[in-house]
């Protein structure tokens, strides 16, 4: 279950994000997975479950957006979406194509919540709510880790 290793890399990104962002919770996590990694939506929660018991993830919402594949074929240049097994190009039927989407694996988003007395004195988080007395904040987890609003 590949699935398994999978959601501990991304649980190692979010608790660095949210280590980083000072967070005393994290609220909720997007991801986008492609449908050719071959990762089972619903391993991937049970994963997650799994992992984050007991840690300051659990109860975190989990968002999976699963990407279907999308193709290009290199004969005539035709773009079309295609199930794991057929990447035959509709419009000349070559075999030749090149796979322009559905093999993702991202972190999307992280939502957070970060302590009031953090929040008023660090210059790098931007709350964006409030919930019980805490500064709700979400962070972008692109190739830098950076709190946005």
């Amino acid at each position: 279950m590949h699935e398994l290793g999978i959601m501990s890399g991304v649980l190692d990104a979010v608790d660095k994000s949210a280590k980083q962002a000072q967070a005393d919770k994290v609220l909720k996590i997007s991801l986008s997975i492609g449908v050719m990694t071959e990762a089972i939506e619903d391993s991937l929660r049970f994963a997650f479950e799994a992992l984050t018991e007991g840690t300051y993830m659990e109860g975190a919402d989990l968002e999976i957006n699963m990407v279907e594949p999308r193709s290009r074929c290199l004969e005539c240049g035709k773009e079309f979406n295609h199930d794991r097994f057929h990447v035959l190009c509709p419009e000349c039927g070559s075999f030749a194509t090149e796979l322009l989407q559905g093999r993702e694996m991202q972190i999307d988003s992280i939502e957070v919540d970060i302590p009031d007395d953090v929040s008023n004195t660090s210059a790098d988080s931007t709350p964006t709510g409030s919930t019980n007395g805490d500064s709700s904040a979400s962070a972008d987890v692109g190739s830098a880790v950076s709190l946005t609003d």
